[in-house]
């Protein structure tokens, strides 16, 4: 496997920027994942599962969302959400390019929210999703549901969620699931706050992410 970094400037659009994780022979698919609102494409957590998908012979993107490239820190705008999907839909757009066969979109929290209001708007944008920590209501809040859009989701989605996550339990998100028109799964990580890291600390994060590519693998090719 091979890790180089990536920029696609965009003429208009947002620029595609991050890190391509090539697999060791052809890949069989492409997938683009990005990160939450207080990350970047060199989260732990991305880092580890992009390797882990490369290693299960996907070519893999992490990339920075639009808000990122443009400031190194601090929480993105509702004002600049929709710029975020676009610079989502330029992604997808990229590794169709990039590679032969399906390809898939992700994200954790804030990202994987943007992945899925983005696929419920626009079907076609990837073949399935990998929603990581997915924020179900903000925490302590418990009534404030973001899924408005979840009965629009025709894309099949793989939720990866944490028993500790105070974004929302487990139990909240089985029934929430229930919302989606399109075929879903939820992978829980006994113990898993919202970085999933299960608190075993940055040492955890590989075999989380074995774990998730593995169980990842197995949903889309039930899917093919």
């Amino acid at each position: 496997m091979t890790m180089e970094r990536f920029e696609d400037a965009g003429r208009g659009a947002p620029a595609v920027r991050g890190v391509l994780h090539r697999p060791a022979a052809a890949p069989s698919a492409a997938i683009v994942l990005t990160h939450g609102a207080g990350g970047s494409a060199e989260a732990p957590l991305l880092v580890a599962l992009c390797e882990a998908l490369a290693a299960a012979g996907l070519l893999a993107l992490r990339c920075d969302l639009p808000f990122r490239q443009e400031r190194a820190s601090g929480p993105p705008s509702p004002a600049t959400a929709a710029r975020d999907r676009e610079g989502l839909a330029r992604a997808a757009a990229t590794a169709r390019r990039l590679a032969p066969g399906p390809v898939f979109l992700g994200g954790h929290s804030y990202g994987g929210r943007q992945v899925s209001v983005l696929a419920a708007a626009e079907p076609t944008v990837a073949d399935a999703l990998l929603l990581l920590s997915y924020p179900l209501h903000p925490p302590r809040r418990p009534a404030e549901h973001r899924t408005t859009h979840f009965r629009d989701l025709r894309v099949p989605a793989l939720f990866v969620h944490g028993s500790r996550d105070p974004f929302g339990s487990v139990a909240a998100m089985r029934l929430a699931l229930k919302l989606i028109p399109a075929r879903t799964s939820l992978l829980a990580v006994e113990g898993g706050t919202h970085d999933l890291r299960a608190g075993r600390g940055a040492s955890g994060t590989p075999s989380v992410a074995i774990e998730i590519a593995t169980a990842f693998k197995k949903f889309v090719d039930a899917n093919g």
